[in-house]
C-alpha cells in the first residue's frame, strides 16, 4: 500500500474549515490530523511514501457530478464525449466521481439497458462512476424491473415530462413509477417541462419562420417548467415518493420547490452552471461570422437558458444560498457544432440538446465564492457533500474523514484558470460553451482513491482507473 501525506493546507468541509494534515493509506483516508501532531509519530513525513505540500491552498473532497450523459443517443446522433474522454475531462476539473444515466426506451428491457451501459463504461473511466436509470418506457415490465435496481447499486431513476415520442411519460405513467419509488425508496428524478405544450409552441414558431436557436428558449417558456414542476410535486405527494427535480432554470420552478420543502416534503432540486451564468439574450441569441444567427446552437439545452432581464440567474444563486436548491450538477451532454448541432440549421427543433461543462463545474462554482454568492463551505456542500448524501454515497464519497475514499482535490485560490478551446479544454467538442471565462482559482492536484491523476498541469491517469460504485438509498431524506 502506498502512503501519502497532504500537509500545510486548509481542509474545507460542508461545515467548516481548518488547517489539517490528511494521511492516505492505499485508497482510503486513515487520519485527519492537527498540524504538527505526533499522534502517529514524531516525524510522520519521513515515514510515508509521498508528501504533498498544500500550503496556501484548500484541500477539499473530490467533486461529484451527479448528472452526466456520456455517449447518450439523442436527436439522431450521440453525445460526443465517451466515458473515456468525458471522465478524463472531469478529472482535469477536480471531479472524481460521476453518476451517468442509463437509457431505456419504450419497448426495451431495463436490464438490457443497464448491461449496455456497464459495457460502455467498464474499463474506460478515469474516475469512479455510478448510474441512474432512465425509464423511457413505463410499462408493467419496466415497473417490475425497477424493483430490482437497488440490488444492482442503482438507487434512482429518471422520468421525462418532455420529449413526446422519445422519453415522455404521461401523468398515469409517472404516478405508477412514483408508487414504486415510494415502495422501494428509490429517488425519482424528473425532467419537468410540459412536453406536449412545448411541441405546439415550437411548431407554431417554425410555421412563422422563427427557426433560429433563440426560439428554442421561447418555445420552452418558463411557464412550461413551472407547471410541470408543480405537477410532479403533486404526483409525488399523492404517491408518497421523494422527488428530485433536475436542471432547474426558472425562478418560478424554484418557488414551487421551495413551497413544497417549506411544507416538509422530500422535494429537492438541482441547477447547473449554465443557468447561473448564461442567458437567453447573450447566448441563445448570439451570432458570429462563422455561424451567423445559428451561433446560439452552441447553448441549446433543455431546460433552456432563461432571460437575464427576468432575473432567473440571480434567483438561482439566491436559491443555492437559502437551500431552496440543494445541488449543482452539469447535465453534461456535449455535441460538436460540425455534423451534430448543425443538424438543426433551419429548424431549432432538430438541434441536439446539450452542453459540455463537466470540466469546469468546480471552477465556475468557486468563482461564485470569489463573487460573494457562496461561502467556501457551501461550495463544497453543493458540488461534493450533498451529491454524496442525495444519492447514497456519503461516508465513502463527499467528505474528508477516516474511512472515506481518498478522493481529494488541492485547490489554489491564488491560481488562475482561463477557459477556452485553446486554453483549458479536454472535452471531446469542437468549441467551448465557456469560451473566454476567467476563474480566480485553479485545480492543482487531483487524487482519486489515493492515486494522483492530475498534478502540475500533467494528466497521470489512464482508462480503467475509475470503478463502478454501487449506491445505497438517499441519505438526504427527512
Amino acid at each position: 500500500m502506498t502512503t501519502t501525506l497532504i500537509t500545510g493546507g486548509t481542509v474545507v468541509s460542508a461545515t467548516g474549515r481548518g488547517e489539517a494534515d490528511v494521511l492516505i493509506d492505499g485508497e482510503r483516508i486513515v487520519a485527519v490530523l492537527e498540524p504538527g501532531s505526533q499522534l502517529l509519530g514524531s516525524d510522520l513525513k519521513s515515514s510515508v511514501d509521498t508528501v504533498i505540500d498544500a500550503s496556501g491552498r484548500f484541500v477539499i473532497p473530490g467533486g461529484i457530478d451527479a448528472h452526466t450523459h456520456m455517449e447518450m443517443p439523442f436527436g439522431g446522433t450521440e453525445a460526443s464525449d465517451t466515458f473515456e474522454t468525458g471522465t478524463r475531462a472531469a478529472a482535469w476539473g477536480g471531479t472524481t466521481s460521476i453518476i451517468d444515466f442509463v437509457v431505456q426506451r419504450q419497448g426495451e428491457r431495463v436490464q438490457d439497458s443497464l448491461a449496455e451501459w456497464h459495457e460502455r463504461a467498464g474499463g474506460n473511466c478515469a474516475v469512479d462512476y455510478g448510474f441512474h436509470q432512465i425509464i423511457g418506457g413505463v410499462d408493467d415490465d419496466s415497473l417490475a424491473a425497477m424493483r430490482g435496481l437497488l440490488d444492482e447499486g442503482v438507487s434512482s431513476f429518471k422520468l421525462f415530462m418532455a420529449y413526446p415520442g422519445v422519453f415522455y411519460s404521461d401523468d398515469a405513467q409517472v404516478l405508477k413509477a412514483m408508487q414504486v419509488s415510494a415502495d422501494t425508496g428509490l429517488m425519482t428524478m424528473m425532467h419537468a417541462e410540459n412536453g406536449p405544450a412545448i411541441d405546439v409552441l415550437a411548431e407554431q414558431l417554425v410555421a412563422q419562420g422563427k427557426t433560429d436557436p433563440y426560439y428554442h428558449g421561447i418555445a420552452r417558456a418558463w411557464q412550461m417548467e413551472e407547471e410541470a414542476t408543480h405537477r410532479a410535486i403533486m404526483l409525488a405527494d399523492v404517491a408518497g415518493a421523494p422527488l428530485y427535480v433536475v436542471h432547474v432554470s426558472a425562478k418560478q420552478a424554484v418557488a414551487q420547490i421551495a413551497t413544497a420543502r417549506d411544507g416538509g416534503k422530500n422535494v429537492f432540486g438541482e441547477t447547473c452552471p449554465q443557468y447561473l451564468y448564461l442567458s437567453l439574450e447573450d447566448q441563445l441569441g448570439a451570432r458570429s461570422d462563422e455561424w451567423g444567427e445559428f451561433e446560439g446552437a452552441k447553448w441549446v439545452c433543455s431546460t433552456p437558458l432563461r432571460s437575464r432581464a427576468e432575473g432567473h440567474q440571480d434567483h438561482m444563486w439566491q436559491a443555492l444560498r437559502t437551500n431552496d436548491l440543494q445541488m449543482v450538477s452539469t447535465d453534461h451532454c456535449p455535441f460538436c457544432m460540425k455534423d451534430q448541432k448543425e443538424l438543426g440549421r433551419g429548424d431549432f427543433r432538430a438541434i441536439p440538446n446539450g452542453m459540455g461543462s463537466i470540466e469546469h463545474r468546480m471552477n465556475l462554482m468557486y468563482q461564485g465564492v470569489v463573487a460573494g454568492h457562496l461561502t467556501l463551505e457551501r461550495w463544497v456542500e453543493l458540488t461534493s457533500t450533498t451529491p454524496a448524501r442525495m444519492f447514497g454515497l456519503y461516508g465513502r464519497k463527499g467528505v474528508i474523514q477516516p474511512g472515506a475514499d481518498a478522493d481529494i482535490v488541492v485547490y489554489d485560490p491564488n491560481g488562475h484558470t482561463s477557459i477556452g478551446i485553446d486554453k483549458t479544454h479536454h472535452m471531446n467538442m469542437d468549441y467551448s460553451a465557456w469560451e473566454g471565462f476567467e476563474v480566480d482559482g485553479h485545480v492543482d492536484t487531483v487524487i482519486s482513491r489515493g492515486r494522483v491523476i492530475v498534478d502540475g498541469g500533467e494528466y497521470r491517469g489512464r482508462p480503467g482507473d475509475g470503478r463502478f460504485v454501487k449506491r445505497g438509498l438517499s441519505q438526504y431524506l427527512v
